[in-house]
């Protein structure tokens, strides 16, 4: 059974806002009622990138009263190709400044609440604080299983996405109604298998998609119509034009959520702290902790410090029959076996880009070389494969 309206209505509306609203009123089942109930919400939306940009405008076009954007970043040259609602004019503006003079171009009465910072453990709770319903549009794991933990404390419904490549996923979560996003995902991925937007790309009209539906169930959780997306995730594949659903269940002996803990840490970013002085065991570091852990860069980051003219080595760590089919142009040969066998490398200035076939040797390169003090090593993620889609005029054969 849907749950009841999340949202008591507001005042009786304007001939203005009658006028504005019309062929949302018109809708079966709509009317002005769910339009005031509309006009009275607090929705948080927490990111102003690919998701944020897209659901926004929706959320301001279809007359929520209160928007809350969460974000701490600016505008850069490559959001623009998914982030549509900034623009060339916005580069260097915080997002959510831009985000805001979108909205009060569609509809100067939406009231919009600038939070200028990074969601964290120590201020999500203050934040969420005061609003009805919060959507998560980011685009890494600690904050969307923050944002989950954070609404359950605060008993509020969460409406999630997620986007990489071709895909898409939403879905509602609500503890009083239903299962929670960690009864979906009760694990974190590991973070080698974590792939972001911007190592793995993304298809602008995927944001569009994917934030249309969130938007959408938003609408449906704060009026009571339709039926919210508890306990089912839509997925979505671009490439085929294909949608399914997928139900899930409450855990039932899953703990109950009663704080906030490191985020980072919960999802193998970081290391656990030492418990320290009292005679208890340190925690274990994670695959990525310590002053070894790499850092990839993707091959787009690669191809701008290629043309940009920057110093950059690009080193080659497959086996020679490898590279003798295919390699990028200006790249040095060291195999993996003899790094790990203790080869020195050439000297040489500029940022170390480490490479293999896909990116599983040269993680391993990247950190035997940060243990031996190179300091400036990168590896790129998805390898030559990636890179090849991406700059074939540097690929020599």
């Amino acid at each position: 059974m849907s749950p009841a309206p999340l949202v008591e209505p507001g005042p009786p509306l304007s001939a203005g806002q009658v006028s504005r609203f019309s062929r949302q009123l018109m809708l079966p089942g709509f009317g002005e009622l769910a339009q005031r109930r509309l006009a009275a919400s607090r929705v948080l939306v927490v990111g102003a990138g690919g998701l944020g940009s897209a659901l926004v405008p929706y959320l301001a076009g279809s007359g929520v009263g209160t928007i809350g954007i969460v974000d701490d970043d600016t505008v850069e040259l490559s959001n623009l190709h998914r982030q549509v609602s900034h623009g060339v004019a916005d580069l260097g503006r915080e997002k959510v400044d831009s985000l805001a003079d979108t909205v009060a171009a569609i509809d100067p009465e939406c009231r919009v609440v600038r939070h200028r910072e990074r969601l964290t453990s120590a201020n999500a709770l203050d934040v969420l604080a005061g609003y009805d319903l919060v959507v998560d549009g980011s685009d890494n794991f600690p904050t969307r299983y923050l944002v989950n933990d954070a609404a359950v404390i605060r008993g509020i419904p969460l409406v999630w996405g997620s986007i990489l490549r071709y895909h898409g996923q939403v879905g509602v979560a609500w503890r009083e109604h239903g299962p929670t996003y960690r009864d979906l995902f009760p694990v974190p991925p590991s973070p080698d298998e974590v792939l972001s937007c911007a190592q793995g790309g993304v298809l602008p009209s995927v944001c569009a998609w994917v934030g249309a539906l969130m938007s959408t169930e938003v609408v449906k959780l704060v009026t009571g119509i339709g039926d919210p997306l508890l306990g089912r995730v839509t997925t979505i594949d671009a490439l085929s034009g294909r949608s399914r659903e997928l139900a899930y269940q409450a855990i039932a002996d899953a703990a109950e959520i009663t704080s906030l803990v490191d985020y980072e840490v919960f999802c193998g970013l970081a290391p656990a702290p030492a418990t320290g002085a009292h005679g208890s065991t340190d925690a274990a570091p994670t695959a990525l902790s310590g002053a070894a852990a790499p850092r990839g860069v993707t091959a787009a980051d690669v191809l701008a410090l290629v043309r940009g003219g920057e110093a950059v080595r690009l080193l080659d760590v497959r086996e020679p029959a490898e590279a003798a089919l295919r390699r990028i142009h200006g790249s040095e040969l060291v195999p993996l076996g003899e790094l790990a066998a203790g080869a020195e490398l050439a000297p040489g200035t500029g940022t170390l880009v480490v490479y293999c076939e896909q990116d599983l040797r040269s993680r391993r390169a990247a950190r035997l070389l940060r243990e031996r003090g190179h300091d400036d090593v990168v590896f790129l993620v998805g390898g030559i494969d990636r890179f090849a889609g991406v700059a074939a005029d540097l690929i020599e054969r």
